[in-house]
């Protein structure tokens, strides 16, 4: 079985969360599998190389935080978080942003990035594009190259590519 039937098949369908009329697609059931989550992870990296090589993989919380160490990992290159706003220490880039169901902000430490460095930006999904968009604002600010958008699933419906148009987007499974 190929890796987006293997995906399609575990993930769970949660009607009405976090609010009435948000379909949420529940990921967890993958981490069950530690063989499903390297092949997972694999996946994404060998439609990366395909791209280039990158210097940094940045994982967006939360979920970003599951698969980006592994695919840093593989990849042989250093991972950089992207939190809630108030949840790093030190100085700070900050963006506001707003997503599917309301406002949020992230934050990336300013020294988490050099000049120059060409990145992936590393989720769960691709809904809105709101996420995505404000993580490569941060790295925008950084002075890093996005050279990539990466996520397991991409609800192509919502048009979130629109947001990214100028940044290639890799995804496994994608949802009409």
């Amino acid at each position: 079985m190929n890796i987006v039937s293997r995906l399609s098949e575990v993930v769970k369908d949660c009607p009405d969360f976090p609010r009435k009329g948000i379909l949420f697609k529940d990921i967890m059931p993958i981490f069950h599998d530690p063989g499903l989550v390297r092949d997972t992870c694999q996946s994404l990296v060998n439609q990366i190389s395909g791209i280039g090589k990158p210097d940094v993989i940045v994982g967006i919380e939360a979920r970003g935080f599951l698969i980006g160490p592994i695919m840093a990992q593989q990849l042989n290159v250093p991972f950089v978080p992207i939190r809630k706003k108030g949840k790093l220490p030190r100085e700070c880039y900050s963006v506001r942003y707003e997503k599917e169901y309301g406002f949020d902000e992230f934050d990336i430490q300013v020294d988490a990035l050099k000049a120059g460095d060409k990145a992936v930006i590393v989720d769960d999904l691709l809904a809105t594009g709101g996420t995505l968009e404000a993580a490569k604002m941060l790295c925008d600010k950084s002075k890093a190259e996005v050279m990539a958008h990466c996520v397991i699933f991409e609800l192509e419906f919502l048009k979130g590519r629109d947001k990214l148009k100028d940044t290639p987007v890799i995804s496994l499974v994608k949802y009409n």
